[in-house]
């Protein structure tokens, strides 16, 4: 080993040795995260999703779990990342789409699927569940909803964000800025109360005629 070292040019040992820098300090670093995981009593990284499973969502998650759906799916934070991570979905998908994509993948997504659909695919068997236990799972996952500011979330973060500011600065065009609002600052109570406002006036109009 020693010999083989030796007849290397003084390039190739500086780049090994650079590598083998690398993934000492990858391994230092997996280290000393594993142990902060660990020992800590909160989490290491901000969890933005959340859930508050009824009866019918309660057995749903029952039925994802036993019918195997977490061989490919993450949720409620277990599972993998083979397929598509379902915590927060019920943010992006309402429950009747949901319910229509178990029963029928394919007509509802409105293109092929890799692993749902028509057998052979490996998930072809879930629209063969019962529709009671995939009415279940529908709802189990349009429980699993993301906070504002996650990656699933509709809405963005609350506040201004430097970045975002520098984008739209750049790139936006003035005509969009009269167009459309900032829901960053938007004020939904607000935006509510004006809305009932402006629907009892227009209810009282109507009375009126």
């Amino acid at each position: 080993m020693w010999q083989r070292w030796k007849r290397l040019k003084t390039g190739e040992k500086v780049l090994f040795g650079f590598v083998a820098l690398l993934v000492v300090v990858a391994v230092q670093n997996y280290i000393s995260i594993e142990v902060r995981r660990l020992s800590s009593a909160n989490p290491v990284r901000p969890i933005l999703t959340h859930y508050d499973f009824s009866g019918d969502g309660f057995h749903g998650s029952e039925l994802f779990r036993k019918n195997n759906c977490s061989s490919c799916h993450r949720a409620i934070g277990n599972g993998t990342n083979m397929g598509l991570d379902l915590d927060g979905i019920g943010s992006r998908r309402d429950f009747k789409y949901l319910e229509s994509f178990l029963r029928d993948p394919e007509g509802t997504y409105i293109t092929r699927t890799v692993e749902h659909g028509m057998a052979p695919k490996s998930a072809a068997y879930v629209a063969q569940l019962p529709e009671k236990d995939r009415h279940d799972i529908a709802v189990f996952l349009s429980q699993l909803r993301a906070d504002r500011g996650g990656a699933a979330a509709r809405l963005p973060p609350v506040g201004k964000s430097g970045f975002i500011d520098a984008m739209l600065d750049m790139w936006v065009p003035d005509s969009w800025r009269i167009m459309f609002s900032d829901i960053r600052t938007k004020d939904d109570g607000a935006d509510e109360a004006a809305k009932k406002g402006a629907d009892g006036a227009a209810q009282g109009n109507h009375n009126d005629h």
